[in-house]
């Protein structure tokens, strides 16, 4: 996929589920049961025990379904090892310049993470796609965003930390191009346990609330 395409994805689909598990079998599992629940995206965190051949088994076994992201990325050696497994984008926490401009060079899609409006304005002018707001829930979540985006409108922010099934509509209604959800979707304990049917029908509700707030958004 072009960057552009990858790009149309994660906003039409406006959900990065951020997977963290205790094992590479949990990783995939976890991949898998999102893709089910109509959401074929999925950042694999460097955080995952043998994160990288995980990207790779999943960029060999379903690259075709699922548009497959590392995250966690804290330097560029970690990007090029993740992008030569297969990953089509980059997510990180935090910005790192080096980071960005190898993203760049190598016309790669990568959401760099910050958190003040000055790191917001180093990334996005640094080349970043889409800027992470992270941890956004722990510093006023729906209304946080809503304030950068009043001075940043042309920044596609996409917050992670503090969205859940009660507050996804909030996040987009105040600007959000999509939305990062870690274990309010990819839940640790139905990875531990075996059971993703968990998983699956968390990313059905996940998607029709992005659907429906979009649709009522519209006719505002």
């Amino acid at each position: 996929m072009t960057k552009e395409e990858i790009s149309k994805r994660i906003t039409d689909i406006g959900i990065v589920p951020v997977v963290r598990a205790g094992s590479t079998k949990q990783a995939l599992q976890a991949a898998e049961a999102v893709c089910k629940g109509g959401i074929p995206i999925v950042e694999m965190t460097m955080t995952v025990p043998g994160a990288i051949e995980a990207i790779a088994q999943l960029a060999k076994t379903s690259s075709k379904e699922i548009l497959i992201g590392a995250g966690t990325v804290l330097d560029a050696e970690t990007a090029q090892r993740c992008l030569d497994a297969g990953a089509e984008f980059l997510v990180s926490p935090g910005f790192d310049l080096a980071t960005v401009q190898l993203a760049k060079r190598l016309g790669k899609l990568i959401m760099a993470g910050a958190l003040t409006p000055t790191e917001v304005i180093a990334a996005w002018k640094a080349g970043s796609d889409f800027v992470k707001i992270f941890p956004c829930g722990t510093v006023g979540g729906a209304k946080y965003i809503k304030a950068l985006k009043a001075p940043l409108p042309q920044v596609p922010m996409v917050p992670t930390g503090g969205v859940n099934l009660n507050t996804a509509a909030e996040f987009l209604q105040a600007g959000s191009a999509a939305l990062g959800i870690g274990g309010e979707l990819v839940s640790a304990t139905a990875l531990k346990s075996g059971d993703t049917s968990v998983i699956t029908d968390a990313a059905r509700q996940f998607v029709a609330i992005v659907r429906e707030t979009r649709e009522k958004m519209k006719l505002q």
